[in-house]
């Protein structure tokens, strides 16, 4: 009978946050397979967690990979974790799991903590739809395309930075996006120092130190200048009017929603509440 593999989300700072169905399947699984066993480690130590750990990273061999496949088709249980966070969102171990799944292992999610949902949550920017960049490229030429690709996108989108790196970026936004675009930095987030700023490119490079310590993730909004996204053609916004009205928001609070769930600006949010409620401006 196959094994299975499960993917542990683990903390992203605050070692409190972990799920117990996370705490169960560490301690019950054969085999913890880690990004760093060293900072995993810790973690088990501190919910005496007693499993064997074993290093799976983005160098590992495809000899052990292999040798991981069958240990697994054979019935092992083991549980893949990356340093922190959802493993496999710019983390090494998608070859095992896919791998694994071909084998006709069972792979099971064990959902949990996520940089990106995190900080998403708290940047107060339209989510409903994101793209997420992952880390910025090295390379100049592909830094700048991929900057730019943001800066035309409609949408959302997440990045990850070093703080070794972020000022040469914040100053590189502020030059392809505009001095507008808003911008919400999160850094060491769940951590003792945890900090997030929220404002334009320049207000926000403006109020972060130098040097700067600890992750970024970085959410920046999407561009509300050109022409409306397409995808949101389908939106009833009658049937959602009509919804918030039966709730007694106002037409204001109405305008507002359009903007921060649908992403419109607030010209064309107020024109679409004033058209379904055919009557007198109240914002």
């Amino acid at each position: 009978m196959a094994g299975c593999l499960s993917v542990v989300a683990t903390p992203i700072g605050c070692l409190e946050d972990i799920t117990l169905r996370a705490l169960r399947v560490l301690n019950d699984a054969d085999l913890i397979l880690a990004e760093d066993t060293r900072r995993t480690r810790a973690l088990c130590t501190r919910h005496g967690i007693r499993t064997p750990l074993r290093s799976l990273h983005a160098h590992t061999r495809e000899e052990k990979i292999e040798t991981l496949v069958r240990e697994l088709a054979s019935g092992a249980h083991f549980a893949l974790v990356s340093d922190a966070g959802t493993p496999l969102v710019s983390d090494p171990g998608a070859h095992l799991v896919a791998r694994a799944a071909e084998a006709g292992v069972v792979v099971e999610s064990i959902p949990g903590p996520s940089a990106v949902m995190a900080a998403l949550s708290v940047a107060g920017l339209p989510a409903s739809r994101f793209h997420f960049e992952g880390f910025l490229p090295r390379s100049q030429r592909h830094r700048t395309d991929a900057l730019q690709r943001i800066a035309q996108s409609p949408t959302t989108t997440v990045v990850f930075e070093s703080p070794f790196r972020i000022h040469g970026t914040l100053s590189e936004l502020r030059q392809i996006l505009g001095p507008e675009r808003r911008v919400v930095l999160c850094r060491e987030l769940t951590k003792l120092h945890e900090q997030t700023l929220r404002g334009t490119v320049d207000e926000v490079q403006e109020a972060l130190s130098d040097p700067v310590k600890g992750e970024i993730t970085m959410v920046i909004e999407g561009d509300r200048g050109g022409p409306s996204d397409p995808s949101d053609e389908g939106i009833d916004v009658e049937a959602l009017i009509a919804d918030w009205r039966r709730d007694g928001l106002t037409a204001k609070e109405m305008t507002q929603r359009l903007q921060h769930q649908v992403g419109w600006k607030r010209n064309r949010a107020y024109r679409a509440v004033l058209e379904a409620l055919k009557g007198e401006p109240e914002c």
